[in-house]
């Protein structure tokens, strides 16, 4: 080995680490919770699966555990994406270091386009493109994501890689190389590895056809095409298998199964929820858009790093640097290569929908994912971007150097060219931070909303923990709470994560799993991902009593004057309204009600002064102040019951007026599940202080630490007759939303 190839390979490898550890850094800083795009959690759960030799989770209650982007098959939950990614990813999991995975990765990108670099002009070549795309913003953040999008340009890397070693070489082992990559490229990416592979196809097809027309040198040159098509044919046949597997069709690809309105062409398209029709003209304006901002925001110090590549673009189509070398890959026939793959990929990803899905709107590159993490889909830009701007910039220096020379000595126009470097480095630097800045800060107000989010899981120490969990968009696990995951399998781990789908789920998931103590997370606000409004989290450890009968006071502060209380289960209420004066003013109003394994029943209201009125047709009767009356059984109904059976979701609601005439409601939720002989519930249940209406979602939903006015407040106390199993570990009274904890739902 000479000693300048020496350097050559050290420079490379250095530029390699390097990008190794500023991957791992922004992943560690900007991406501790991951990103804004959940399919990271996706990938992740993937490989755990994978690590234990799975191919999908097996669950009796599939639906309570599906996690986002996985497929229901009956018992089954199995993603959408194909293992290719994931299983670049279990060697960092295995270690217990998941971003190691990601830091090699890019290091081994680095390196490709450095080797790629070198082929297509010089060595200095290939070190300068090695250090663009270290510093091009658009591979920095991609690269620090656990998607599939980084993997899979490292696997065409290898295949171009090989490929042009293959032909200047002319060695069976780089052939294989290059059919395994992208056969494996393909696997992984099949519509991203035909875009970026159809240059080299085209260019492998014209060389078998020349060579077999002129009979020259053809049985080698064969030999080794036919090699990496074999190779490559292997990597399709690999993934026809795993969709035989999977879905029962090898020509069925899960992500097929999951949505199929989301693939190739114009028309109706559809991922989750509302579609779109995806006309020409729409995907040529959104690609349109993603060029120019791949262009002039996410190059290397963007813009000058596109104009760099214009420059290194401007010799070849020029034909100028013509390579005399003999071999079936000249160098301006791989430059003209290089060249097309900017056609295939940006031609190419209009036909494709998921390019739009990527904005959140045409017109505004500051939103949806583009904003924060790139056009990822045209990643495999990197390669041509890094090494023609690494051309133009030495093309510039030598061309000014030159210049210099005919005016002055060779010295001084050596010196030119350093005062200039020296020069134009604020000026990149600049430039390069102006770019990776802003994108930093948007990344960050996602990560520092869920830092809050997670506070609570940071804090608490599980041991076989059973945590329901909310669903804000739909009811997946792991969308948007993606760092609360299952791992490869749901019967190990400390920590089990279901959705609360409410109580027949809840109690099934409870019973599937009894060794388990049941938390409930939730949170107060109105859910945004990633639009920096206060979400304050909350996570609960949750007792199960279980009793032929359970009294319950429910005592509340007075905020005015008493509205109405109703006891409702599924769309059955009753309702107690009042009309009166405020003499109960300053005065705590108490509510009495009862559970039993055949009726809930509201049985008295104290505190409350004035008149009552008749209720609406849902209601069966109102109660007069402090009456109580015997509980129901299955042989004696009351018309102040609700009859239930099996798992019901019931709840109380106390609704005063204030002096400005706005209603406020005290609401006391609860899982119950009756079976005739005994009731069973989970406690605390979800309280609720809402105002302007006895119903507000999540934005009214009681968190301990916030601060209520003084008069707010909420105490229920309970009471269990024959006590039943051995999870009946609730104490004789709970409380919820005491004075010393209020929530700050609620202003004076």
């Amino acid at each position: 080995m000479s000693w300048t190839e020496n350097r050559f390979r050290t420079a490379i490898a250095v530029f390699a680490v390097l990008a190794g550890i500023v991957v791992y850094v922004i992943g560690h800083e900007v991406f501790p919770y991951l990103s804004v795009n959940h399919d990271e959690g996706v990938y992740l759960q993937q490989a755990n699966l994978l690590l234990q030799g799975k191919l999908w989770l097996t669950a009796d209650l599939s639906k309570v555990f599906q996690p986002w982007f996985f497929i229901r098959d009956g018992k089954r939950l199995y993603p959408k994406y194909t293992p290719v990614a994931a299983g670049l990813f279990t060697p960092g999991l295995a270690l217990g270091i998941p971003r190691l995975a990601l830091s090699v990765i890019a290091a081994g990108n680095v390196a490709f386009v450095g080797l790629i670099g070198r082929e297509v002009f010089d060595r200095p070549t290939g070190v300068l493109a090695a250090g663009i795309t270290l510093l091009t913003p658009f591979f920095l953040f991609i690269s620090a994501t656990f998607m599939s999008y980084a993997p899979t340009m490292l696997l065409n890397l290898m295949f171009a890689f090989g490929y042009i070693r293959m032909h200047r070489q002319r060695r069976r082992r780089y052939a294989m190389l290059a059919g395994g990559a992208i056969g494996l490229s393909f696997f992984s990416r099949p519509y991203s590895a035909v875009l970026f592979a159809t240059p080299f196809v085209v260019h492998a097809l014209s060389v078998a056809f020349v060579a077999i027309r002129n009979q020259n040198d053809w049985q080698p040159l064969m030999e080794r095409e036919a090699v990496v098509a074999l190779f490559g044919l292997g990597g399709v046949s690999l993934a026809l298998a795993y969709n035989g597997i999977v879905t029962g069709n090898p020509f069925l690809f899960p992500y097929q199964v999951f949505a199929p309105l989301d693939g190739l062409g114009f028309g109706f398209r559809r991922l989750t929820g509302p579609g779109l029709w995806y006309t020409i003209d729409l995907a040529l304006q959104a690609n349109t858009q993603l060029v120019i901002e791949l262009l002039s925001q996410w190059t290397f110090a963007a813009p000058i790093g596109s104009i760099l590549a214009v420059l290194g673009l401007i010799p070849v189509v020029l034909h100028q640097h013509e390579s005399n070398n003999e071999t079936s890959l000249p160098d301006w026939e791989l430059r003209m290569i290089l060249s097309a793959v900017f056609v295939s990929v940006i031609v190419g990803n209009i036909y494709f929908w998921g390019t739009f899905n990527i904005l959140g709107a045409v017109t505004d590159t500051t939103d949806g994912f583009i904003s924060k993490l790139g056009p990822y889909y045209h990643l495999d830009l990197i390669l041509p971007l890094s090494v023609f701007a690494s051309a133009g910039a030495l093309w510039l220096g030598r061309t000014i150097r030159s210049t210099a020379a005919k005016h002055t000595s060779a010295e001084t126009a050596r010196l030119v060219v350093i005062v200039l470097i020296i020069v134009s480095a604020p000026i990149i630097a600049g430039a390069e931070y102006n770019r990776i800045e802003p994108v930093v800060e948007r990344n960050m107000e996602y990560t520092d909303q869920y830092a809050e989010v997670y506070a609570p899981f940071e804090k608490q120490t599980f041991d076989h923990a059973l945590v329901f969990l909310p669903t804000p968009h739909e009811e997946w696990l792991g969308h948007p709470f993606q760092s609360l995951r299952n791992g490869g399998s749901l019967n190990e781990g400390s920590t089990l994560y279901a959705q609360n789908l409410g109580p027949t789920k809840q109690f099934a998931t409870i019973d599937a799993y009894p060794n388990r103590t049941p938390y409930r997370f939730t949170y107060r606000g109105l859910w945004d991902s990633g639009k920096g409004q206060q979400i304050t989290p909350h996570l609960q450890s949750l007792d199960i009593r279980n009793g032929s009968h359970h009294r319950f006071t429910t005592t509340v502060g007075d905020l005015g004057r008493l509205s109405s209380v109703r006891l409702s289960v599924n769309k059955t209420e009753i309702v107690s309204y009042h009309r009166g004066s405020d003499a109960s003013k300053e005065k705590p109003v108490t509510v009495r009600w009862d559970v039993n394994g055949t009726h809930v029943r509201l049985a008295d209201i104290q505190g409350a002064q004035g008149a009552m009125s008749n209720t609406t047709n849902t209601t069966q009767r109102t109660l007069p102040t402090g009456r109580v009356t015997p509980h129901p059984t299955a042989e004696q109904t009351h018309a102040d019951a609700i009859a239930v059976e099996g798992p019901v979701y019931a709840t109380l609601a106390i609704t005063f007026r204030k002096d400005d005439g706005d209603p406020v409601t005290y609401s006391q939720g609860l899982a119950i599940d009756a079976n005739n002989e005994s009731a069973r519930f989970l406690w605390p249940g979800p309280t609720k202080v809402c105002r302007g209406s006895h119903s507000c979602g999540r934005e009214g939903m009681y968190v301990p630490g916030g601060t209520y006015p003084p008069e707010v407040s909420m105490n229920t106390t309970i009471q269990t007759e024959g006590k039943q199993g051995t999870n009946s570990v609730s104490p004789e009274s709970e409380s919820e939303l005491e004075p010393k904890e209020r929530a700050s739902a609620i202003t004076a």
